[in-house]
């Protein structure tokens, strides 16, 4: 039987970095820009031993952590087929045998229902949207097979978090977390772009989709620099919208930096570099970024 370590590993636990930072800044969005409401029945129950904010900011934590875990379990057992035929992705574990497709299903839907679960315990409205939620990022691991606009697809998904965590503060939609939503969607489709270039060839030979398999390499690394472009312009419009404490725009200037240093490390004719584009300068965006706005907001 598989243990916890091999189902961290199938899901890339340590992934989690990229959007978590985000849902704490919608999180404290809520709370700084947005008018808190806490009367779910968890909330209420623990008054008094927890504060409700802390309640609300638990339940988020494993909203995220259970949606993210079913997507990506989801995209093992699905795709598992082809990642035994790419050299690349054939020592994952469903191909191994490490873990059985079935049990990979099944972890599927245990995070699938743990994640609607706590979505109830938050609010009515987070409750009632948690069937759109899960749709799009399960969804997300069938639209290789048929469109090279995959990555603006896992963008989205991975852009429910700082919109979510806000509507689990407040139950209300509002502009400056859909702003950070948008850079998000721009971000991860751009750097999905650039780990994508990997697979080229192999898509190509499966008849998979995807923009480095559709425009080639230089021209993907283009779309990716224009999409990088929009998640800056979206962050810095986020800041003059919200009138952050200056703190705000060290965090820029750390989350640009990222996006123009992954880009300076990534060419079309030498992929060496794009695990490091991928996970060092992305976590670095992503959880410098995260602190310093949440600092900011708290001062």
């Amino acid at each position: 039987m598989a243990g916890i370590k091999n189902y961290l590993s199938l899901v890339k636990f340590s992934h989690t970095i990229f959007a978590m930072p985000f849902a704490m800044i919608g999180l404290f969005l809520g709370v700084t820009y947005g008018e808190p409401v806490y009367d779910s029945y968890l909330q209420n129950q623990l008054y008094g031993y927890l504060h409700p904010f802390a309640v609300t900011a638990l339940l988020v934590v494993i909203c995220m952590v259970t949606a993210r875990s079913a997507a990506m379990a989801f995209n093992r057992y699905l795709d598992r087929a082809f990642d035994a035929k790419n050299p690349r992705t054939a020592i994952r574990e469903i191909p191994k045998g490490i873990i059985s497709p079935e049990s990979a299903l099944r972890f599927v839907i245990l995070n699938s229902v743990l994640f609607v679960l706590s979505t109830w315990f938050i609010n009515p409205l987070c409750f009632y949207l948690s069937p759109v939620a899960l749709f799009v990022i399960l969804f997300y691991s069938y639209t290789k097979r048929f469109t090279m606009l995959c990555h603006l697809v896992l963008g989205l998904g991975l852009s429910l978090a700082p919109i979510g965590a806000y509507l689990a503060v407040t139950g209300v939609f509002d502009w400056l977390p859909i702003l950070f939503s948008l850079s998000v969607i721009f971000w991860v489709s751009g750097f999905d772009i650039i780990y994508a270039m990997q697979d080229v060839d192999f898509d190509q030979s499966q008849k998979l989709h995807s923009i480095p398999a559709s425009l080639g390499k230089e021209r993907a690394l283009q779309l990716s620099t224009v999409l990088h472009l929009l998640s800056a312009a979206c962050i810095i419009t986020a800041g003059v919208y919200g009138d952050f404490h200056w703190l705000y725009w060290i965090g820029t200037v750390v989350f640009c930096g990222m996006l123009i240093y992954q880009h300076s490390i990534v060419k079309p004719h030498d992929l060496s570099r794009v695990n490091i584009a991928f996970m060092t300068a992305n976590g670095i965006a992503s959880v410098v970024f995260g602190v310093l706005v949440i600092v900011a907001m708290l001062l």
